[in-house]
């Protein structure tokens, strides 16, 4: 097998390669260090590759299988973004003000090694995350497989580069205001935000306050369950945790969900954005087929809350609080400094504020899964066949991922703080809004645009219930493949 062929198999198919005999843990890493030595230097989505520690690991993976060892991703390479602590490695959160290697793995990077994955290096990020343009003055732009001139989106957009072109089956991110949806709108992946809380933070208690998740981006849903199967669960000091999700996600992805009230709306939490026409035929072509597919969509018109006043204190303090441990903040990108003064004007009491404002918002804004919500067929129906949420309101939200079409890359050039979130805006319109109310959303391919970049839609669950949102995007996936798509850089 070739080492593309083998590298976009994904992480459950190498999984099973490795443990069947097929394939060895360290054939599965050369050949992803033989696609990275390729590929990385014309899209930048590796700011550090791990390649003899990797291969080291991978030996040890060959010689744990050997001995009768097994573990769901048992010599499968995966790559990390740089906010996630890996043991030994500088973790630089996208800038230049960090020099140290830090002594142990993050929480979430140690249960990918526990069960057997091999680390095989960090992705670029724009600095602490905080656009969603995968562009910083330390590591320069990172480019879409798809069109190496655009962007990739971000924050996570090294992680999307990374597997769109298929120098590794999956990678791992963080979402603060869409940054695992964004990208993989971007570079057509599939994409989940989890439930806040449902995976650990450590060693930090919050990711961003309420506004951070840490998770997976993958080629397919498959994957994406697999990865959250191992990912899940609370640690000593995280400050949330999500209710229990009672099952398997990968058993999850296998049943079929029955009949769902699912309400599409192409209008944006944002105001003042438009959507891209192509974005709003993609929901609606997307609404189309899970009609056919027996679910009851309608249009709503969700009476989104305002959520500013929640976000930007959230926003702000956390880029204070991972820039109070840089050991050279002289070497903060202008515009982090010029985030870091406007922090000032938001004092911790006054980030724990929109801490609370936020789990206000989010009542109001889960009333279109709580309550009935107005549209042109509104008053959701009841019955045997209407869905599990019978008699409340819908069971998930479809709406665009992103905005606009990804952008030229060098969007952030010269520009500071305000312009940047003004840039910003279209990209985190449908997205952020879901960060403050921690409900789990996934951004699902659909198809590509007339410029031939993806497409790509949002389905939003009820809160704790990342189970559905996985079922209807794997019948979504069922209906319209996706995962065979190759970008011209692969």
């Amino acid at each position: 097998m070739e080492d593309a062929e083998l590298m976009f198999e994904g992480v459950a198919r190498q999984a099973e390669l490795v443990r069947t005999g097929k394939v060895s843990a360290r054939r599965l890493t050369e050949a992803s260090l033989r696609r990275i030595a390729l590929l990385d230097p014309s899209l930048n989505a590796f700011r550090v590759v791990l390649a003899e520690r990797a291969l080291a690991e991978a030996d040890a993976r060959d010689a744990a299988r050997a001995s009768g060892a097994d573990g769901p991703l048992l010599g499968v390479p995966i790559a990390v973004k740089d906010e996630l602590d890996v043991a030994g490695e500088v973790t630089t959160f996208g800038g230049a003000a960090n020099r140290t290697p830090v002594a142990q793995d993050a929480e979430a990077v140690r249960r990918l090694r526990a069960a057997g994955a091999v680390i095989i290096g960090k992705t670029t990020m724009p600095e602490f995350g905080q656009w969603p343009f995968t562009e910083s003055a330390a590591h320069g732009y990172t480019r879409n497989p798809w069109d190496t001139t655009r962007t990739t989106g971000g924050s996570s957009g090294g992680s999307a580069a990374a597997v769109a072109a298929g120098l590794v089956g999956a990678a791992l991110g963080g979402d603060g205001g869409g940054s695992i949806r964004i990208p993989a709108a971007c570079c057509g992946l599939f994409g989940l935000k989890p439930q806040r809380g449902r995976v650990s933070t450590a060693p930090h208690p919050h990711l961003w306050y309420a506004l951070g998740t840490v998770g997976p981006l993958t080629r397919t849903v498959l994957d994406s369950a697999l990865l959250y199967d191992v990912l899940s669960g609370p640690a000593d000091g995280d400050r949330w945790s999500a209710r229990p999700a009672g099952t398997s996600l990968v058993r999850a992805v296998a049943t079929t969900p029955g009949r769902l009230r699912i309400g599409c709306s192409a209008k944006p939490a944002v105001r003042g954005v438009r959507p891209h026409p192509e974005h709003v035929r993609a929901m609606r072509e997307t609404a189309r087929v899970l009609r056919e597919l027996g679910h009851d969509v309608r249009e709503v018109d969700p009476r989104y809350p305002d959520t500013t006043a929640a976000f930007l204190p959230q926003f702000c303090g956390g880029v204070r609080s991972e820039a109070a441990a840089m050991e050279r903040p002289e070497l903060l990108e202008r515009r982090t400094r010029q985030t870091l003064r406007v922090a000032r004007l938001a004092p911790e009491a006054a980030v724990e504020w929109a801490v609370r404002a936020g789990e206000r918002l989010a009542v109001r804004a889960n009333r279109v899964f709580t309550g009935p919500e107005s549209g042109p067929e509104s008053g959701p129906e009841t019955g045997p066949d209407s869905g599990h949420g019978s008699g409340s309101g819908l069971d998930l939200l479809l709406t665009p991922t992103i905005a606009e079409r990804p952008r030229a890359v060098g969007v952030l050039d010269g520009a500071g703080m305000i312009t940047a979130m003004l840039r910003s805006f279209p990209m985190i319109a449908y997205t952020a809004l879901w960060n403050v109310t921690g409900n789990p959303a996934a951004s699902v391919p659909a198809g590509r645009g007339s410029d031939g970049l993806p497409l790509a839609v949002q389905l939003v669950g009820r809160q704790h219930d990342e189970a559905t949102v996985l079922q209807v995007a794997a019948q979504l996936e069922a209906a319209r493949p996706w995962a065979d798509g190759r970008p011209p850089t692969s």
